[in-house]
């Protein structure tokens, strides 16, 4: 399996959108996004570290 890139919280908020997911808000550095019953939360960081993107990635149904 290749390694994940370095990704910031804006650019994994953008990816997401593009998945469908919209932002229903945001508290503090959390943006909690949502696409149907299913929700995902991205911290808004310079970078996301590598556990916390494969998480994202197996809300969002792009990794299993």
């Amino acid at each position: 399996m290749p390694s994940l890139p370095v990704v910031s919280g804006n650019e994994a908020v953008r990816a997401l959108q593009r998945l469908g997911f919209t932002v229903i808000r945001q508290r503090g550095s959390h943006i909690i996004l949502s696409k149907g019953s299913q929700g995902c939360v991205v911290p808004n960081h310079r970078e996301i570290k590598t556990g916390t993107l494969a998480g994202l990635l197996k809300q969002g149904g792009g990794f299993n």
